[in-house]
């Protein structure tokens, strides 16, 4: 496998599905778009996606999901299903490289639709992509959270994330960012 300076290995997409028997973790596909715009709400507006989806912005959202896969790229994002149809019931991306990440730091972002939340399922999504990441060479992951979000700090809290700074990015906005340590996670 080829890796690049940011350390992702180069692992073609239709070969990464993760599974813990709940849920299943596997790249964004085009054919996702109508279930992640009718899932979209206020809260993943306001806490995710930085305003209200277009079909064409998903479309070519997961379009650049998808090359960042082909070229190993420093962007994840993954779908999350679940059952035997794997319906699409949210979305986490892993970020290798970013503003404010040192080497070896990955980003975790997630977001659940809302009839699926409350489930334990965004915790299940972020030790599965815990798990990915480390294998992928990752030493540190990383959530930032708008202190205003306390749902996302309590799934960053189960997935055993501690708090750690709470800079304020290029455009003054200040997260907590919980941290977890990759090189115990289980592979």
């Amino acid at each position: 496998m080829v890796r690049r300076n940011f350390g992702v290995k180069n692992r073609l997409m239709h070969e990464v599905k993760l599974s813990d028997g709940i849920i299943t973790l596997s790249p964004l596909r085009l054919d996702d778009v109508e279930a992640h715009l009718t899932g979209e709400d206020e809260l993943l507006v306001r806490w995710l996606n930085g305003g209200a989806s277009t079909r064409e912005g998903v479309e070519a959202y997961f379009r650049h999901c998808r090359e960042q896969w082909k070229t190993a790229g420093p962007l994840r994002a993954f779908g999350i299903r679940v059952g035997a149809d794997e319906a699409l019931v949210g979305t986490i991306d892993l970020r290798f490289a970013g503003e404010g990440l040192a080497s070896g730091q990955v980003n975790v972002a997630y977001g659940l639709y809302p009839s699926w939340r409350g489930r334990g399922l965004a915790t299940r999504a972020v030790l599965l992509a815990s798990q990915y990441a480390a294998a992928e060479g990752g030493e540190e992951a990383v959530i930032r959270v708008d202190p205003q979000n306390p749902a996302s700090a309590a799934v960053a809290r189960r997935a055993g994330f501690t708090l750690g700074k709470q800079p304020r990015s290029n455009d003054a906005t200040r997260f907590d960012w919980f941290i977890r340590d990759l090189r115990d996670a289980p592979q």
